[in-house]
């Protein structure tokens, strides 16, 4: 029998066969299959958040076909192959752990990181792309990171806000622009300045040593656990939400799942 990895990526090859295959599969590109990858990596972190480690194994294992998927596809096209993509991390990893693989015994944390964004660095410069000092960042991550990434390279270089009392002002400026924005009417206008306003927000949230993206993400279980409780205790009295209720009725329900779950939660 062979190994579970070589079983895996035997059947991606058997999936991609012209000849038999899937034709799912077979209709795939990088693009098209450039999304699941991404999703593939949220379910991971929501497995781990949720403590679940049989979930956690499956999502590593959605994961794992997802960079089988992309090396099969890259193989086919005569680009690389799995063990290529195998052999440049684990070079990587030897080169960016010098203190580990040739220079002798571990520093501390911040050190060792910092001997890493070096390292980062001087690889990026021999490949011709640090014309900026940005240029490293992916334009594809989701927003709310990639600002929160935009703003530590910078702050790195000394370019940041001194406290965190200047980010909650630039805040207010910030939501006035909105407000103003807003008044006027035009979309451009609102958008470029909403903009602003979640920027900002990141860089508080940053300052204040939070992560935005997970604040955003407990909001949004926050946000529906809420929205359950109305559901439940509207079906409990025989009404059906999807029928719809006045906006009061959604209120009135709304603060009753406030009340509720807090009391629940002490």
């Amino acid at each position: 029998m062979p190994a579970p990895i070589e079983r895996l990526r035997e059947i991606m090859a058997q999936l991609r066969n012209p000849d038999g295959g899937c034709a799912w599969d077979l209709a795939q590109d990088f693009a098209s299959i450039a999304p699941y990858t991404i999703e593939e990596a949220y379910e991971v972190a929501d497995a781990i958040e949720r403590g679940t480690m049989d979930d956690l194994r499956e999502e590593l294992g959605d994961l794992l076909l997802q960079v089988v998927f992309h090396a099969q596809m890259a193989q086919e096209a005569g680009h690389f192959t799995f063990d290529d993509v195998a052999d440049a991390i684990n070079e990587k990893l030897i080169r960016r752990h010098p203190h580990i693989f040739s220079d002798g015994p571990a520093r501390t944390p911040d050190e060792i990181k910092r001997i890493w964004d070096e390292i980062k660095a001087e690889e990026k410069a021999k490949k011709g792309q640090l014309a900026s000092v940005l240029d490293d960042v992916p334009v594809a991550l989701p927003a709310l990171v990639r600002a929160e990434k935009l703003q530590k390279r910078m702050a790195k270089l000394g370019f940041d806000w001194p406290d965190l009392a200047s980010t909650v002002d630039k805040i207010d400026e910030e939501v006035a622009e909105f407000t103003e924005a807003a008044r006027s009417g035009d979309k451009a206008a609102m958008e470029d300045e909403l903009g602003d306003v979640l920027f900002t927000i990141v860089n508080t949230a940053r300052v204040a040593g939070l992560d935005a993206d997970a604040a955003l993400r407990h909001a949004n279980v926050k946000f529906a656990t809420r929205v359950r409780h109305m559901e439940d205790s509207a079906k409990a009295e025989g009404i059906a939400v999807e029928n719809g209720m006045t906006l009061a009725e959604w209120d009135e329900r709304w603060q009753a799942a406030k009340v509720a779950l807090k009391d629940a939660a002490e």
